[in-house]
């Protein structure tokens, strides 16, 4: 590893609109942990800096949604997600948030350098405007059909459903997110980064000094210069962000992505108010950004273009952006649910028994370091049961009932004069073991490093196997010959298992630490030059009784969770159609004939009982009385109606829609709402209290 004395680790800023997924912890977060760990065990000079991103359309959009203000949404969310790292043991050495004032004078400020250098190039251009809600509409609050595959619900900067990246003006009937009304053009002013001077330079510092980053990161960035930079707006029209810091700029706001990555200085100047230039302004600082694929333009052209213009920072020095990780052979979706949510996760696998190390050792062993990788359930279960239960977990555990039963519950010595060729080739495999893992992580290959890690518990259980001091022990007097080989096995394994801990430790610390609560030493073992050693544990020194390190995961816990994700994603679909904000001139849906309106079986009915569906904020489990029957109807109605306020309610119900299961409950028909313009459902109901039963037609 090349010399630095400090080494700044960032990684991306999450968005304060919605919780954390397991394909973001295997992008960025997991990855950037390992290697802070490894360079803390190193007792190297590092913080690891992060925090979320509270601005931007995202969180309006959100807040609109919710019927809220964005402070609400991005409080929430901050508190949700900051809780989701800590029970992962992702090890920020501050987790800040873009809406501190702290934040917003320092991006002001950067801003306000760039501005009196003449680094902006102030524009007037067209831009869609929503005259019914009197505002200016960023991309994302621009939504029509997709020129690409036809999706008719693309938003302005990208189709969700092909990943075509767009502009507003390429969509095919635009209309406004907002109010579905067709916006129109009004001429904007807005300062632009004419990123078209930085490209001489960017090419060289990339394409020339930075030829060891990885691959998709040095191509992606090539592909970018090879088409030409061009200018880009640095403010946007909103009342919600950083203020641009001009008095010509009333009602603007700084470019989330200007405002964001600056997020990772001012975090730096809250953690360490004295010392922070130390790390953002030498040159012996190794900064470095993790990140997914889809931020690289972000961390490696506009951001550096930036620091470059400012003049004062260090540069990135490496971004080692993975690429995605999809969920049983699908695509993340945020907006179909189909995602596994880690605080979820933690609550059905929790820390006391290890859960957060499981999921931590899946996705670092199929971590999408080169290109998409899938995480499905079936291979969750199978690497657990597999190797972490079949290979680390019995090896340690193994290790430790035999010491019990042959050793006294005490570190045997080792006698040199019985030592073999196994003992000399299980120390030689440690000291290569550690090289690669060393190596490993410093060329940010982590799956690898992890392997290189279960190849020592491989071998571990392959050298006590091989040795087999059980047979050795077979009757007393046998044992008391051949008590210095057992002595000899069951000290090398035991020594196996403690420098197990030391390279554990980056990748599953809290199996490092109970590792090490067995053994009965301090977590200053952990130090990584410890690593290698045959002396780590003391010849004599009582340890503590085996437990197990890792349990087996059922057939029953993997299908549960099966149908939780498929579940999830049908309620979303429910809640969705529910509880979107509609337009308050929707378009009229295509013509249909009277045979199929005649097909629809519509009847009154009264609810006669309802109560909240667990894990499921939006739903309510409804029991009806259609007169001829009583119906279970689940409805995404809960963010608008307490239970015990609709008992009674008289409704109309579609009685002939085929059942579906959502949240693992029956639903047995549909209730009609309307919805008026605030985005607020009510009830649809006969002006006279009719019979349950009763036709509507």
């Amino acid at each position: 590893m090349p010399e630095f004395k400090r080494y700044l680790v960032t990684a991306a800023l999450p968005y304060a609109n919605g919780p954390i997924h397991i394909g973001h912890l295997a992008g960025c977060y997991l990855p950037a942990d390992i290697y802070v760990r490894y360079l803390r065990a190193k007792k190297l000079p590092v913080k690891f800096i992060c925090g979320t991103d509270e601005h931007g359309v995202p969180i309006t959009i959100k807040a609109l949604q919710e019927n809220t203000t964005p402070q609400a949404i991005v409080d929430h969310y901050h508190t949700l997600i900051r809780d989701s790292f800590a029970a992962v043991d992702i090890s920020f050495d501050i987790f800040s948030r873009t809406s501190k004032p702290i934040h917003h004078e320092t991006a002001q400020a950067f801003f306000k350098k760039l501005y009196n250098e003449g680094y902006f190039e102030v524009k007037e251009t067209e831009q869609f405007y929503d005259e019914e809600k009197q505002m200016f509409l960023a991309d994302r609050y621009i939504v029509g059909t997709c020129p690409v595959c036809g999706y008719e619900k693309a938003y302005g900067d990208q189709c969700e459903k092909c990943g075509s990246s767009l502009s507003p003006d390429e969509l095919i009937n635009p209309r406004s997110a907002l109010s579905d009304s067709v916006p129109l053009k009004r001429k904007t002013k807005h300062w632009y980064m004419p990123l078209q001077r930085f490209e001489p330079w960017l090419r060289k510092w990339i394409l020339e000094q930075h030829r060891e980053w990885k691959a998709n990161v040095y191509g992606q960035c090539k592909s970018w210069l090879d088409h030409g930079l061009q200018p880009r707006a640095m403010t946007r029209d909103s009342q919600w962000g950083v203020k641009v810091p001009l008095p010509e700029a009333e009602g603007k706001v700084l470019y989330v992505w200007f405002d964001a990555p600056i997020g990772y200085i001012s975090a730096t100047k809250e953690l360490l108010p004295d010392t922070w230039k130390d790390w953002w302004q030498r040159e012996d600082t190794r900064l470095i950004h993790f990140i997914g694929k889809d931020n690289i333009v972000f961390h490696c052209i506009i951001f550096p273009a930036m620091l470059k213009a400012h003049g004062d920072f260090v540069l990135p020095d490496n971004v080692p952006a993975n690429e995605f990780l999809n969920i049983e052979g699908q695509k993340v979706s945020t907006s179909r649910n189909w995602a596994v949510w880690v605080h979820e996760y933690i609550h059905d696998f929790p820390p006391e028994q290890r859960g957060q190390d499981v999921l931590r050792y899946v996705l670092c062993a199929n971590m999408p370091e080169t290109k998409d990788n899938d995480f499905t359930w079936k291979d969750f279960q199978d690497r657990n049961n597999n190797e972490l239960v079949a290979i680390l977990g019995n090896f340690v555990n193994r290790t430790l009932v035999l010491m019990h039963k042959l050793c006294k519950g005490k570190v045997p010595p080792f006698h040199e004069e019985v030592q073999d060729e196994a003992d000399q080739h299980l120390y030689a495999y440690l000291q290569k073991a550690k090289h690669n893992i060393e190596n490993a992580i410093e060329q940010f290959h982590f799956r690898d490093a992890l392997m290189e890690v279960m190849n020592v518990a491989r071998e571990g259980n392959k050298y006590l196997q091989e040795k087999a001091p059980w047979l050795l022990a077979k009757d007393q007097a046998t044992q008391l010959v051949n008590q210095p080989i057992i002595d000899n096995t069951i000290f090398m394994c035991l020594q196996l298992t403690a420098n197990l801990a030391i390279f554990l430790n980056p990748f599953l610390p809290a199996t490092a630490r109970k590792i090490c609560y067995l053994l009965k030493v301090v977590d200053r073992m952990l130090e990584w030059e410890n690593a290698g050693s045959l002396k780590l544990l003391s010849v004599g020194y009582s340890l503590r009784a085996p437990e197990l390190l890792f349990r087996k995961i059922e057939d029953a816990e993997i299908e549960k969770q099966i149908q939780k994700l498929q579940t999830a994603e049908q309620a979303s679909a429910t809640s969705t159609a529910v509880s979107t904000p509609q337009p308050t001139q929707a378009t009229v849906k295509p013509t249909i004939n009277y045979d199929d309106f005649d097909k629809l079986d519509l009847r009154v009915g009264t609810i006669i009982a309802a109560e909240k569906v667990k894990q499921a904020d939006k739903l309510l489990q409804l029991t009806v009385d259609l007169g001829f029957e009583q119906r279970t109807i689940v409805s995404g109605i809960a963010q608008y109606f307490q239970p015990d306020q609709i008992i009674g309610q008289q409704v109309v119900v579609v009685a002939n829609l085929a059942p579906r299961k959502l949240k693992g409950i029956v639903s047995q028909g549909m209730i009609l709402m309307a919805e008026d313009d605030q985005g607020k459902l009510h009830f649809v109901t006969p002006s006279d209290n009719i019979p349950p039963g009763g036709k509507v037609s």
